[in-house]
């Protein structure tokens, strides 16, 4: 019978076997308990869950949200579509598109040759401001105009926010697979993505809920109650069901608009102006002759 005591280095290899069981035992526990994302889609499903648990605010939550679409949505899905662009024709003169730079209030113009389609370049509109009303009659737009930038369709929206950022640029114009101008969009776009709405000095000066663009021709709100809505176009839709006229105008499409898209109610035509997050931002509405 041997009475020696087990050797040393038997010990010592028994505990190490014992600990790495245990430590293996608790690496299998913790990955239960750790969820690691797999995907995008993971991703914002565990992020929308620590929302839901109070780990994230919602201001926070919505703007994660935001750069994960930034990171997968591509400019057709925001762009500005070309019936909608505010551009000044290559062959018009200061008389006949400044009162148009000046009531849209925007700060950027396509230049555009519409008989070929083309996209000659952009207009800043301070770039007009040192030419007296005298200048303005002889000067050449070609001369005061800078290159545009012209992307894809397809392209993505993280990516065209990095190429805008590094060229220190706020505008490109999107052209479709044939090189068609099909619409723009700008940098502000992409950050609403991200943020949500930016106002701007002329989004607050022109704010009001109803905005009249051109003769019997209005820009509204979707946010617009109801009860406005009727007192303004003497209407008489019905608030029973729905508080606004977003409301109203998607119930009656029985789908999700598209831009420019349209449809009659009683005896008013809505046309779809924008769109924001699959929700109805703004309409063109104008009485039917």
């Amino acid at each position: 019978m041997n009475d020696e005591p087990p050797s040393t280095s038997a010990e010592s290899s028994v505990r190490l076997s014992i600990r790495k069981k245990i430590k293996d035992k608790i690496k299998k526990v913790y990955q239960n308990f750790s969820y690691k994302p797999q995907n995008k889609q993971e991703l914002a499903g565990s992020i929308r869950d620590s929302s839901e648990r109070g780990v994230l605010e919602k201001g926070t939550l919505n703007m994660i949200e935001g750069a994960l679409r930034v990171s997968t949505d591509k400019v057709r899905d925001i762009m500005i579509p070309k019936p909608q662009m505010v551009y000044v024709d290559s062959e018009d003169s200061p008389k006949d598109f400044l009162p148009r730079v000046v009531k849209s209030g925007h700060s950027r113009f396509p230049v555009i040759n519409t008989e070929l389609d083309e996209i000659e370049g952009i207009l800043l509109a301070k770039d007009l401001l040192p030419f007296s009303s005298q200048e303005l009659e002889d000067f050449e737009l070609t001369k005061i105009i800078r290159p545009a930038i012209l992307i894809p369709e397809s392209k993505k929206l993280n990516v065209l926010l990095d190429e805008l950022r590094a060229g220190r640029n706020h505008m490109a114009i999107v052209l479709d697979e044939y090189g068609g101008i099909t619409g723009l969009v700008t940098i502000e776009d992409v950050l609403e993505e991200i943020v949500g709405e930016i106002e701007d000095e002329h989004d607050k000066d022109s704010g009001t809920l109803i905005k009249e663009i051109a003769k019997d021709e209005f820009l509204v709100s979707a946010l617009t109650p109801i009860e406005i809505f009727n007192e303004k176009f003497n209407s008489n839709l019905s608030d029973k069901d729905f508080d606004t006229v977003g409301g109203i105008v998607m119930h009656h499409f029985s789908r999700f608009p598209k831009p420019n898209d349209a449809i009659n109610i009683d005896n008013l035509r809505f046309v779809i102006n924008s769109l924001e997050r699959r929700r109805i931002k703004r309409i063109k509405v104008s009485k039917i002759a």
